[in-house]
């Protein structure tokens, strides 16, 4: 039934993990409504020939069952309240990537998407995912507004500069898939095309040992994106103010801070994720830490996404990481 209905709906092949949920839920709207249409063309023919004029009879009045009426009224809300139940748990469920998802770095400009993955590989334009495998891809442009789409994933996120959207997919079945983009984006716009490569686990393994380590031909070739995010975080003075080691500084250390909820000033919290981070770069006074002054200045237009990539991944490995025992200098023992 499921390959009846994506054929004669002429739907992309089911490739991800929430594909065939995604789909079902396309399904019971589709079929919903072509039943109702159904009903209401044979109730309508049915009493334009029951009740139509004769000259020698007057013409019948027709009234409704108020049963009918309710029967109808509540049939409708019911289905109008269960797709909104079943989209929002979708919804919900895209939005928040399973645990351990792997991360990768998306940065989109006029006309091409590039990849960055934490180990040190970058490529433009053809992303290279595992089977079998959460994949969190977390997304910023450099330019205008894009859309990342990948129809037989069936996800779709719009790319925000100066912000830090994020998505995840888990393919099902090795393949390659298109990436479009579905956000006008300039003259060019149907030409800002990718695709995903989906490899069996141990093919993804020795592609990502062969690949060679690159972020967009900048400072930092050669090593890890978090390695990376030290040289860009030293450059631009980010360590003046924060610290890696837990060590009290101008701004909240980065040890141990990335998933965890931060006080804010005026109350309220937020989770350190790569929303957070990245908007804290861009807009500082947005989000103010507690118990912190409000003296960081925006780096918005003076730090390339890439290197925005390269310091979140910096934080992110910091996650987990403990503050370096203290040593102590030897006590002499007099006898």
């Amino acid at each position: 039934m499921n390959e009846a209905l994506r054929w004669l709906l002429h739907l992309p092949p089911q490739a991800s993990s929430m594909a065939r949920s995604i789909d079902r839920l396309h399904y019971s709207v589709i079929l919903a409504t072509f039943a109702g249409v159904t009903t209401a063309a044979v109730a309508a023919v049915y009493f334009v020939v029951r009740y139509r004029r004769r000259d020698d009879r007057p013409t019948p009045r027709i009234v409704a069952p108020r049963w009918l009426e309710a029967s109808v009224i509540v049939g409708l809300l019911s289905l109008f309240v269960m797709w909104w139940v079943i989209g929002f748990a979708q919804y919900r469920e895209l939005e928040t990537a399973p645990p351990g998802a792997m991360p990768i770095y998306v940065t989109a400009k006029q006309w091409m998407w590039q990849f960055a993955y934490p180990s040190g590989p970058t490529s433009t334009d053809v992303l290279t995912v595992p089977v079998g495998t959460p994949v969190k891809l977390i997304m910023t442009s450099r330019d205008v507004i894009h859309s990342f789409y990948v129809s037989a994933f069936r996800i779709k996120q719009d790319v925000v500069p100066g912000r830090a959207t994020t998505v995840w997919f888990e393919a099902t079945d090795p393949g390659t898939y298109d990436i479009l983009c579905t956000q006008y984006c300039g003259t060019r716009h149907s030409f800002m095309r990718g695709q995903v490569v989906a490899l069996p686990p141990d093919d993804f393994a020795r592609w990502i040992d062969a690949a060679e380590p690159d972020h967009y031909g900048a400072k930092g070739q050669g090593q890890g994106l978090a390695a990376h995010g030290v040289e860009v975080a030293a450059e631009h003075g980010c360590l003046r103010c924060h610290s890696l080691d837990g060590t009290p500084s101008v701004g909240p250390t980065w040890l141990g801070a990335f998933g965890r909820r931060r006080a804010l000033v005026g109350g309220g919290t937020v989770v350190v994720d790569e929303d957070y981070l990245t908007e804290s770069m861009m807009d500082p006074l947005a989000k103010i830490a507690a118990g912190f002054a409000p003296v960081m200045p925006t780096f918005e237009g003076a730090i390339a996404p890439a290197d925005v990539a390269a310091i979140v991944e910096l934080i992110r490995s910091l996650r987990d990481a403990t503050p370096p025992r203290e040593e102590l200098p030897p006590v002499e023992i007099r006898r």
